[in-house]
């Protein structure tokens, strides 16, 4: 086979990884919507305790943070297609188990599948983003960011809309089946994947110096280590807007909160959707650096959630929640790319230590936020809590420009 018979080869190759990998994130998402909105309203309709969701919920945010931890060393050893297969037969088992236990017993293991999903869901991304370079070539990376961005959108908001359709028109049990398929679904798009280049197993390497390796490659990248460091700031609002929806909503529409919140959300991933193909654009054609389109874009999405609180109509709210979607997809997508331009022995330690700083603030954040709904207004609760990324964004525009200087 000659030269060019081999690049042919390989950027055909690269191609039908590109939407593999797509098609299998936008059903993974899908699934992974599916199931939140189904789970926590399945576990309120078994228990009547709103202590049992809050436990569910704190469970599958602790398998987030359990695989952020554990991520580095398993993908270390294990990396590949088929772990992540496995992460997505694991997720449907655990389904599984709803559709053949009685109810009776059902409410004492749900906390354990909340566990188990959580960890699959998180490692599943961690193992997909990271190996991403190996599956893609780098000029078609930042598209393919651009349009996991995008179908992510898309998956959050259609599941969360088709798990509400099913439920209100055939129950619990059909939410259940279809998200098991989903699982299995995208596994079967993973399974086609080939490496364009086969990376070395490391079996020896220690977590320790896995972490020393990172804090040392995050001081000699600065601009890198600020991004992580906004991106945690950045969840505790997240946890305020997502926290304030329905109250927001309630308080725009009084008699239809629950189509106003719809709304809302499907308004925001349109949003996210065209910022993420705009980031495309911008990263490629205009060459915009990556740090300075992520700044950019969570600025936007404050800034746009922030606007979107202060409505009391229902028309300029959706025009301030576009906003935040459009900084949102530009911020992402240029978080995952800066990611995966560092070299491989630093990648994966960074994607799994997002992964904890956005379980864990995220987290916390929830609790912190509840009470100030309590005590202050909507309006006023994501001033401060969307103003904390702000903040942070501007004591590091201000020492690096001291730095330079």
């Amino acid at each position: 086979m000659t030269d060019a018979q081999q690049d042919g080869e390989l950027i055909a190759r690269s191609a039908r990884n590109s939407w593999l990998i797509i098609t299998a994130r936008f059903i993974s998402d899908f699934g992974a919507f599916l199931n939140m909105v189904a789970l926590s309203t399945y576990v309120f309709l078994l228990s009547q305790s709103v202590l049992h969701v809050s436990i569910f919920l704190a469970c599958r945010v602790t398998g987030g943070i359990i695989a952020s931890v554990v991520g580095v060393p398993f993908f270390r050893r294990f990396h590949g297609r088929l772990s992540l297969v496995i992460f997505d037969l694991i997720r449907a088992a655990l389904l599984a188990l709803l559709l053949v236990l009685p109810p009776s017993a059902q409410l004492y293991i749900l906390p354990f599948i909340a566990l188990g999903i959580g960890l699959g869901n998180s490692m599943f991304a961690i193992g997909l983003n990271s190996q991403l370079p190996w599956w893609v070539d780098e000029s078609r990376r930042v598209a393919t960011n651009a349009w996991l961005t995008s179908a992510s959108a898309t998956g959050a908001v259609t599941g969360s809309l088709v798990s509400g359709l099913l439920l209100a028109a055939s129950g619990y049990q059909l939410v259940f089946a279809t998200n098991i398929v989903t699982y299995l679904l995208a596994g079967l798009c993973i399974l086609p994947l080939r490496f364009l280049v086969h990376p070395a197993v490391e079996k020896d390497k220690q977590p320790r110096k896995e972490w020393r390796n990172l804090v040392t490659g995050l001081r000699t990248a600065p601009l890198l280590a600020g991004m992580l460091l906004v991106t945690m700031a950045d969840t505790l609002g997240s946890a305020a807007h997502n926290v304030g929806f329905p109250v927001l909503s309630e308080l725009l529409t009084p008699t239809t909160a629950g189509k106003t919140m719809g709304l809302l959300l499907a308004v925001w991933a349109g949003g996210k959707f065209a910022g993420a193909r705009m980031a495309n654009y911008l990263l490629l054609q205009r060459g915009i650096r990556t740090e300075r389109l992520f700044f950019c874009g969570v600025a936007l999405m404050s800034l746009g959630f922030i606007f979107t609180f202060q409505q009391s109509g229902v028309p300029l709210a959706l025009m301030f929640i576009v906003l935040a979607g459009v900084g949102d997809g530009l911020a992402d997508v240029s978080l995952i790319s800066r990611i995966q331009s560092e070299p491989e022995r630093l990648r994966l330690p960074v994607f799994s230590l997002m992964t904890l700083l956005q379980m864990t603030g995220f987290g916390v954040g929830m609790l912190i936020v509840a009470p100030f709904y309590v005590w202050y207004s909507p309006a006023l609760v994501i001033v401060i809590f969307h103003g904390i990324p702000l903040l942070t964004l501007t004591a590091l525009w201000l020492y690096n420009r001291q730095r330079l200087t």
